[in-house]
């Protein structure tokens, strides 16, 4: 019987799926991303067993507990920071992704302070509208930047899909390379190209990742085997690396309408049901402060999702042979976003499994 709800990863399979994404890019680098498991030192272990290049985490706290825990990185910052935080940065990053001249000031001061030299990534736009200056302002850009002391200029890179669902192809990352180039021919000096994060591998697989693109940051594809363009399994990974489990708190035959004046529910929304009659529902002890419900599969296809308020998960299970009893667990394999709220939460148990 299951306490409470718990999130299970199995690492062999993360090293795998890490494993088969490096083969498939021949070569260039794959720098493993984190963030969606906070950091979890495990995770990264798993990734960098696998050939992983370095790990890449978007808050600086994250940094902090794999350095703690012995993890070696190369590490990346996958934010940039207020100024105040140019200090910790500098001590805990090998390479920032950077479009902001005050901010690279401010790491410039703090690199010089600690007697180091701060590696750079600078963020184009190419049209997702996430970070990155437009690729017209690049050129002033890097002339302002090159003179600063402790400032490496490393590489060129971009970020598509995350925030505008923009889709790598042969224009922006052929854009990309350009650019690239054009600052090369600026700077006198060769660049790394960071050609973008797991949407860029559906490039690969359609044959127009550039050849010139040194390296992508993957965390979905690897973690949860999809594409992040159509989250369809991609590249015969593992889809079932990360496992969310939820204990059931209530059992019941109830009716599949609620009875009485309907209003809003807890988050202002105006639900709908279908009659189905009477059916047996389960609840369970997770709800969305822990998971985003329509988030979730079940393992079990019979099992159907139908809801949840911030702290029960209701299901249908009328399609089960046998109704779940109390403290039974019903598995969930998890999408993003509610990968992203199961390790977040403090009310759920992370677990690791696996390894090699």
């Amino acid at each position: 019987m299951l306490a409470r709800a718990r999130v299970t990863v199995d690492l062999s399979k993360v090293t795998k799926n890490t494993r088969r994404v490096v083969e498939a890019l021949g070569g260039r680098e794959v720098i493993g991303v984190t963030k969606v498991t906070c950091g979890a030192p495990e995770v990264a272990r798993a990734m960098l067993t696998g050939g992983a290049a370095g790990i890449a985490d978007s808050r600086l706290e994250n940094v902090a507990r794999l350095r703690e825990a012995g993890v070696t990185g190369p590490f990346w910052s996958l934010r940039s920071p207020t100024s105040k935080l140019a200090d910790d940065v500098v001590r805990l990053i090998d390479v920032s992704l950077e479009s902001e001249y005050e901010t690279v000031c401010a790491l410039d001061s703090a690199a010089r302070a600690l007697g180091k030299r701060h590696r750079i990534v600078v963020m184009v736009d190419l049209g997702d509208l996430r970070e990155g200056m437009l690729p017209a302002d690049l050129p002033a850009f890097l002339e302002k930047v090159c003179v600063l002391p402790s400032i490496e200029i490393y590489g060129i890179g971009a970020s598509l899909t995350c925030y505008g669902a923009i889709v790598p192809d042969e224009r922006n990352l052929g854009e990309l390379v350009a650019l690239t180039q054009s600052a090369e021919a600026q700077l006198g000096h060769r660049l790394y190209v960071s050609g973008g994060m797991s949407s860029s591998l559906d490039a690969l697989v359609d044959g127009i990742l550039p050849k010139r693109v040194d390296g992508l940051r993957i965390g979905e594809s690897i973690l949860l085997g999809v594409s992040t363009v159509t989250r369809d399994p991609i590249l015969g990974l593992h889809t079932d690396a990360i496992v969310v489990e939820a204990p059931v708190i209530e059992s019941q035959c109830k009716p599949s309408v609620p009875r009485g004046t309907s209003a809003q529910d807890a988050f202002g929304g105006r639900p709908t049901f279908a009659d189905r009659g009477m059916r047996q529902r389960a609840i369970c002890a997770i709800g969305r402060q822990d998971i985003v419900p329509e988030g979730i599969v079940p393992i079990d296809p019979r099992v159907e999702v139908l809801g949840a308020s911030s702290d029960h998960l209701v299901l249908d299970v009328d399609a089960l042979p046998v109704p779940p009893r109390v403290g039974d667990a019903i598995a969930f394999v998890p999408g993003y976003a509610a990968t992203l709220a199961a390790f977040t939460s403090p009310y759920v148990e992370k677990r690791f499994v696996g390894g090699e």
